[in-house]
């Protein structure tokens, strides 16, 4: 009998962990269904500060899981087109795997979950538990930590590649200015970007949370390459889970159960419980323990899309640097019934691990403040399978103005200097399968893409023929912007999220029939079960997300701690 069982190693499951099991009369069990990371062993590819090897290894993955970004429209035969959607199956879970951009988002935006109902996460009661994670290593005073477990550096702009230099110099010419601290200022403006990341090398919520000492406290056991089928229910009363181990059940009961296991597959686990919408359950033939009809409902991400430049050698990716994404831009898309700052630019001076990644540079842009909203429910006919997931991007059309507006802005830039000269040859992307099947990490790819590289050196007509007929297959930048209808076409067939995905058990009030946690993450109508990931998040912040989800797990477990 466990006091705390923690579905999900990744990282608010390490963060709840290892403040959980600090007090050595707790005992917690932490089960993570991929390989586990252990100090000393952490692979090079999780390690390097350059995430594209990690991120392409489909050994840290959910191998089955797909998803459908645009809605389903009721009039096509068809369903809409499915999708990869990488979700972390590692130690660590998006930390081990992700961008490493440590970012909190605004103080509005957690203003705002609280006067949406979540009562305790305003900023003021946010900001301590930011501080608590934080190691940062260049601001002090009290808006930063300098004593937490997740190191947070920037590169400063003496020391950006050509293409950072560039595009923060357009940026300024069109009257945004600069701000060092992004964690700090939050304002338009363009910003050095903070990783969790030291010495140029990763610190995953695993790394930082689960350490050798935390390991060795005798009240922890961690069980990785175990996966939680479903929870084990006596009634309305959550008691264990049962797992599959090597192949083989097992049940493990738990006095207080805390699912950690991510914005898609949290509220899975719910749903095979008999914990969601009452008919949706009936339908799949499971007893309902908890009629929560927002359990699946609120799914969303940060729709995005991007424009690719080639790069000349000067102003390409610099390894002695070894980050890619060095300068982003929160920029007012000016839409009309959309919020103040709520867009951003990311940019990166590397596309891609291979040999022709390497000469391009991105401008990706994507929303802070989405409208449209999807769901996870469990699959037809099989509700042990990987379940629905339907994001229904720019389903509200103020998110499709927006990526227009990004688009046309970003290609106003490119069209002037000092862009027109560093970054050439812009083009329309996306991320497609077919640039996911590129991206993986084979010997055949590599020999494929250094062909390509090798075409990308010759003249501008050969380097532009390759692009139209290897990459974008036809698909012009200046086609697209001429033709609001076919703009609007491409970007509804191709947007993405950026694997910030939440919102799936959000918090609210107790009289918010949609809300499925109260304040301190307890799932409604259930006993001993807690809901501690993205998932909680009433809306997704102006940021990516690893960082505030970290939040989320130290603030829930201080709660946790004082019951």
């Amino acid at each position: 009998m466990y006091d705390y069982i923690v579905v999900g190693g990744g990282s608010a499951g390490c963060a709840i962990t290892g403040r959980l099991s600090a007090r050595p009369t707790n005992r917690v069990l932490l089960i993570e269904a991929g390989p586990d990371t252990p100090p000393g062993q952490v692979p090079d590819d999780i390690l390097d500060g350059y995430p594209g090897r990690a991120y392409n290894n489909p050994g840290y993955i959910w191998p089955d899981l797909r998803v459908a970004f645009q809605p389903a429209s009721r009039n096509a035969p068809e369903p809409s087109p499915e999708r990869r959607y990488e979700q972390a199956r590692v130690m660590g879970g998006g930390s081990s795997i992700n961008g490493q951009i440590a970012v909190r988002g605004a103080p509005a935006d957690y203003d705002e979950w609280e006067r949406m109902g979540a009562k305790g996460w305003g900023w003021g009661d946010v900001l301590p538990y930011f501080r608590k994670l934080e190691r940062d290593l260049d601001f002090d005073g009290p808006e930063h930590g300098r004593d937490g477990p997740i190191p947070i550096r920037r590169i400063f702009p003496d020391r950006w590649e050509g293409f950072s230099r560039a595009v923060a110099e357009a940026w300024r010419s069109a009257g945004y200015s600069y701000h060092a601290d992004m964690n700090g200022s939050f304002v338009e403006g363009y910003f050095p970007v903070p990783c969790s990341n030291a010495d140029n090398q990763r610190v995953s919520s695993a790394i930082a949370y689960l350490d050798a000492a935390t390991r060795g406290r005798p009240n922890l056991r961690v069980l990785p390459g175990t996966v939680v089928r479903r929870l084990l229910m006596d009634g309305n009363r959550v008691t264990g889970v049962e797992v599959e181990r090597d192949g083989m059940p097992e049940s493990i009961a738990g006095r207080q159960v805390i699912v950690c296991a991510g914005a898609i597959h949290s509220p899975a686990l719910l749903l095979r419980a008999g914990i969601g919408p009452a008919a949706e359950l009936k339908g799949h033939g499971i007893e309902v323990a908890a009629d929560l009809p927002g359990v699946g409902r609120n799914l969303h991400d940060h729709p995005a899309t991007a424009i690719c430049v080639t790069l000349p050698p000067a102003a390409r990716f610099d390894p002695a640097v070894g980050r890619h994404v060095v300068v982003n831009l929160r920029y007012s898309s000016g839409v009309e019934g959309c919020p103040p700052v709520d867009m951003v630019l990311n940019t990166a001076s590397r596309s891609a691990w291979h040999p022709l990644g390497k000469q391009l540079g991105s401008f990706q842009i994507w929303i802070a403040k989405p409208f449209s909203r999807g769901y996870v429910r469990l699959a037809p006919g099989n509700s042990r399978q990987e379940p629905e997931v339907v994001f229904a991007m720019l389903s509200d059309p103020r998110d499709c103005e927006r990526l227009k507006h990004g688009m046309r802005m970003v290609a106003a830039m490119l069209a002037e200097e000092p862009l027109s000269s560093t970054a050439r040859d812009p083009f329309p992307t996306s991320y497609s399968e077919r640039v996911r099947n590129v991206n993986r990490l084979t010997l055949v790819n590599l020999l494929l893409t250094g062909i390509g590289a090798c075409l990308m050196q010759g003249p501008g007509p050969v380097r532009r023929a390759f692009i139209r007929a290897a990459i974008t297959e036809g698909l012009t930048l200046s086609a697209l912007l001429d033709d609001d209808a076919a703009l609007e076409a491409f970007l509804r067939k191709t947007v993405t999220g950026i694997w910030h995905v939440c919102g799936t058990c959000r918090m609210g009030a107790d009289d918010d029939a949609m809300a499925v946690t109260d304040a301190s993450a307890r799932v409604r109508g259930v006993h001993g079960l807690r809901v501690v990931d993205a998932s909680l998040m009433p809306f997704v912040p102006a940021a990516n997300t690893n960082i505030p989800t970290i939040m989320c797990a130290e603030k829930i477990a201080d709660a946790i701690l004082a019951e």
